[in-house]
């Protein structure tokens, strides 16, 4: 009997543990909103006049940051949403102090956007940029349905899609031409970022027969993409995010070799299940000259675009911690 009393005692003031726990937690973040409890990384001020772009090592998937030069950020993809991947995105944002956050989702797998509806309780989001593709996936409605909680604009962006800013940096979106996709990857959107004379391309999940498209679409017309005095000269790519974390079913030769880039950023996790990035994609790279810099070896990459010139640096967060 006295045993059956302390069982009752123990599950009664477990229960109350557990109440007091939640209790605590909700009065945080009511009383210390999430942004004031996430610590930012401690990174180095952007100079002025300067672009950078950081290529998070975000595990097997995808998140990369715009810092435009009026200390705007757009974010391209979240990461899977796993503990990790939010926490590293959390916190690399707010270490870079923006003065307006945009999202932007390539395309709607869940290693591409699942760290974005936590940023909605961080950020005041300015706009979020969907994929011509939608998903039916219930954390993908979640998102749209925190975005029209957030008050967010939410804009469909599909070829000849531009976000500019008054320093003379754009975003050209050059792929897919519309809607009307059956291929989530290959329907992912590919952007052309511009600033003072250097290019990237970012790549999204797109195959080799996207690629070829491109190719075949920019040899008939080279001003195919251009959209309101926005130009995009492929074969003058600086920097390449290589599509599809460095799948053989993308960068082809014949791509690769198309655009001549010197860097490729490839964003993978270490030891993953898929052999992300595979050995074909990476002979392909360094035949065709790219220096290859990989998140799952390197961290963090960020690329510092300014005077008309780039440089490439890695960890920003642990060097200046």
């Amino acid at each position: 009997m006295q045993s059956k009393r302390k069982k009752r005692l123990f599950k009664a003031l477990y229960l109350a543990a557990v109440m007091l726990i939640v209790l605590t937690l909700g009065l945080l973040q009511a009383f210390c909103p999430l942004r004031t409890l996430v610590p930012a990384y401690a990174l180095p001020a952007r100079a002025e006049g300067e672009m950078r772009l950081h290529f998070l090592d975000v595990g097997q998937a995808d998140c990369t940051l715009v810092e435009f030069p009026d200390g705007d950020v757009l974010v391209i993809d979240g990461g899977d949403g796993s503990f990790y991947g939010k926490t590293k995105v959390a916190r690399y944002l707010k270490g870079l102090a923006p003065t307006a956050v945009s999202l932007l989702l390539t395309h709607a797998d869940i290693d591409h956007y699942g760290g974005f509806t936590q940023l909605f309780d961080m950020f005041d989001i300015k706009t979020l940029y969907l994929p011509a593709v939608p998903s039916e996936n219930a954390a993908y409605k979640r998102l749209l349905e925190r975005a029209q909680e957030a008050n967010c604009a939410m804009q469909p962006l599909s070829r000849y899609g531009v976000i500019s800013r008054p320093s003379g940096a754009y975003v050209n979106c050059i792929s897919p031409y519309s809607a009307g996709e059956t291929d989530e990857n290959d329907a992912s959107a590919v952007l052309w970022i511009s600033y003072g004379g250097v290019n990237a391309l970012l790549c999204g999940d797109i195959s080799a027969s996207r690629e070829e498209r491109l190719m075949t679409e920019y040899s008939f017309d080279e001003t195919l993409f251009d959209k309101q005095g926005f130009p995009v000269r492929l074969p003058q790519t600086h920097i390449l995010k290589v599509a599809h974390h460095g799948a053989k079913t993308s960068s082809s030769k014949q791509w690769l070799s198309f655009l001549g880039a010197e860097k490729a950023i490839v964003s993978c996790g270490r030891g993953n299940a898929y052999s992300h990035p595979a050995e074909e994609t990476l002979n392909n790279l360094s035949v065709a000259g790219c220096e290859i810099y990989r998140t799952d070896e390197l961290g963090d990459i960020t690329i510092s675009v300014y005077n008309g010139g780039y440089a490439v640096q890695t960890n920003l967060s642990e060097s200046h911690a």
